[in-house]
């Protein structure tokens, strides 16, 4: 495949008028050698060609959620984030009993392992078990443990390798730098669901945990005098920052606020989407918890507080451009390589280079960046009609 007169997404992570060549199911240079023989030509005139996108944090969406542990939830799931642009995905996990936590991580990785439409499984993000009691959020508190690095192998084992982020309230756990220290090389640790104060956050990622879980949400905030784990985040150069950009989560003057405290370079946008994403206005379900979606809000039933997103990743890039102020470079930057980077994928995802898998998606090189095509190891998969 050739991809002919585009606006192409560069590693330099501008864009510029240029040719994608596509062979095998993976970029190849453009050259004369490689354009030979090849039969399918695509003119994208007027377009933004960007690398499909990877979701490092979000639960399910067209009815489906990864914890309802099927295949058929999976391949659900991977045929509506492709066909929205999102080619890779490390769906998160909920706090849910460790036995079944290991049922849908092992259904993952097998599901991850053969041939199969739509977006691949890189990974998994487990929010849960080791989270607060306080900042639990939609989360089942009823399962909720103490961090167990006997556990985190488990996990590891049921997932074949492909546990790549866990969750941490390092305030409940005593003894919690010694629990990172130990399981840091084999697994990304994040903050997450925690009523940490400074200090303590600062401790863990002073220990290597090394990743934020949705900022300013289900976190202590900041504020002058206790600038929480947010602060935290901004003083420790080494730790990416997930944000959840659906306009609804979090405010655009606090996304603004974090793109100039944190730096572009450690931003990862998420989509936190629920399995009522794409799905109509009703009620459904998370994690054995009954939730409303209503419009773009998705709250809990009993509480009413916001259990998650409905916004797809792809949607939450638009969002960001468009009502942020973020420029669209560095959107698609936060979207692809730097999530890809953040769990060691970079080589396979996140940015147009040879050698690695042929994922693009066309967009309209307008205000509305309209998805025009996707195009998925070389395949065309949709196309706007």
């Amino acid at each position: 495949m050739i991809i002919e007169n585009a606006l192409v997404y560069g590693p330099d992570e501008k864009f510029a008028p240029g040719a994608i060549v596509i062979r095998d199911g993976v970029f190849a240079k453009d050259t004369k050698e490689n354009r030979e023989g090849v039969q399918e030509v695509i003119d994208a005139k007027g377009a933004y060609a960007i690398p499909g996108l990877v979701d490092l944090h979000f639960h399910g969406a067209m009815g489906a959620d990864v914890c309802d542990g099927t295949r058929k939830a999976f391949e659900a799931i991977a045929a509506y984030e492709a066909g929205e642009g999102i080619t890779a995905i490390c769906p998160a996990t909920l706090t849910l009993p460790v036995r079944d936590l290991e049922h849908v991580l092992s259904v993952g990785a097998e599901f991850a392992k053969t041939p199969h439409e739509g977006a691949d499984v890189i990974g998994f993000n487990m929010e849960g078990p080791f989270i607060s009691h306080i900042k639990k959020g939609a989360q089942n508190e009823d399962y909720i443990l103490p961090a167990d690095a006997r556990l985190v192998d488990r996990f590891l084992e049921a997932s074949q390798g492909l546990l790549k982020i866990i969750g941490l309230a390092p305030e409940e756990n005593p003894g919690f730098e010694d629990y990172i220290r130990d399981v840091k090389n084999r697994v990304i640790v994040s903050i997450a669901h925690s009523n940490a104060d400074y200090e303590t956050a600062r401790r863990a990622f002073d220990a290597g945990a090394s990743h934020a879980v949705h900022l300013y949400d289900a976190m202590t905030e900041l504020s002058h005098r206790a600038p929480g784990i947010v602060g935290a985040v901004s003083d420790s150069p080494k730790v990416n920052a997930e944000i959840i950009c659906d306009g609804i989560h979090v405010h655009p003057a606090a996304v603004r606020a974090a793109f100039r405290m944190m730096g572009k370079d450690r931003m990862i946008l998420i989509s936190d989407s629920l399995r009522c994403t794409g799905m109509p206005d009703g009620r459904y379900e998370l994690g054995g918890e009954p939730v409303v979606k209503k419009g773009k809000y998705c709250t809990l039933v009993k509480e009413g507080n916001l259990a998650g997103s409905v916004s797809n990743l792809m949607d939450c890039v638009r969002n960001v451009v468009k009502t942020m102020e973020i420029p669209l470079e560095t959107a698609v930057a936060c979207a692809t390589i730097h999530p890809a980077r953040a769990i060691c994928a970079e080589d396979r995802y996140g940015s147009i280079e040879p050698g690695k898998k042929g994922n693009v998606v066309l967009l309209s090189a307008d205000e509305r960046l309209e998805t025009r095509m996707v195009i998925k190891d070389g395949k065309v998969i949709r196309r706007k009609k």
